[in-house]
């Protein structure tokens, strides 16, 4: 039998969960994007201080589900020591492996760790995602951004995504063997589609947002420009081709200037 599991994100196409039984194991990203019974959740997964702040201060509320934390939670949990005696017994496990792709923790989101988690301790079959609508579109809106305050604006934007979808890209390379099913409404995806991805879409119109041209459209670079950066080719200082107009030249220079970030 097929070991099967799914990840809730906290997009606008989270939803989409609901469309049918969903047999197998569920992940939760932080907060749930709606109300779900926690006899269905494995656990929820969470990365970052500022949950663990609000957690503290009584801002939000998760006792009913056990937690897979992170690096950071972690550290909080050994810093803060009475809160760890309050929740250590929703404490399922840590899961602090950051992979060398992903450079550090900060990068690592907390959809990153839950499939990631699913793969390489779970040893998932397959892995389904809802909600993650950033491996699609140029939307950063989240439920958690409703009870936590974040960053949304433009630059910090795209610097998260042009942070966030090579990342996936590379955890759907890293465990090639795993099949990956991502629900959505439409099946243009923002990074390269692998042999292992499946995309199931919903018959739901794309709404103007969706059909905004992305500039972090790792698609959109060309295949002779990716083979450059992967080979850490284009260095500081190096000549973009000319033959590019403005904008594919910042999209090459930013993806440059990361791919030197990993040496």
């Amino acid at each position: 039998m097929s070991n099967v599991w799914h990840v809730l994100g906290n997009g606008d196409k989270a939803s989409y969960f609901n469309e049918a039984k969903r047999p197998g194991k569920l992940l939760l990203c932080n907060m749930p994007p709606f109300e779900i019974d926690p006899r269905q959740v494995y656990a929820t997964c969470m990365v970052d201080f500022k949950m663990m702040m609000a957690l503290t201060a009584g801002e939000i509320q998760l006792d009913m589900y056990e937690w897979i934390l992170g690096t950071r939670p972690r550290i909080w949990m050994y810093e803060q020591s009475n809160f760890y005696l309050k929740y250590a017994h929703r404490v399922k496990e840590f899961y602090t492996h950051v992979p060398d792709y992903a450079v550090n923790p900060t990068n690592f989101n907390c959809g990153h760790m839950a499939v990631h988690y699913a793969c390489n301790k779970q040893k998932a079959d397959e892995v389904h995602l809802y909600g993650f609508d950033t491996i699609f579109d140029f939307n950063m809106r989240s439920v958690t951004d409703l009870f936590l305050s974040s960053d949304r604006s433009q630059n910090n934007n795209y610097r998260l995504l042009n942070n966030w979808r090579p990342i996936w890209r590379d955890i759907f390379k890293e465990f090639d063997q795993t099949k990956f099913v991502l629900h959505h409404n439409h099946d243009e995806l923002k990074i390269p589609k692998l042999d292992n991805m499946e995309v199931v879409v919903y018959n739901k119109p794309k709404s103007k947002a969706q059909e905004r041209e992305d500039t972090s459209d790792m698609n959109k670079l060309p295949p002779e420009i990716l083979e450059q950066i992967k080979n850490k080719e284009i260095n500081k200082g190096k000549e973009i081709p000319l033959n590019f107009n403005r904008r594919m030249r910042r999209r090459i220079e930013a993806a440059a200037r990361k791919q030197r970030k990993k040496r």
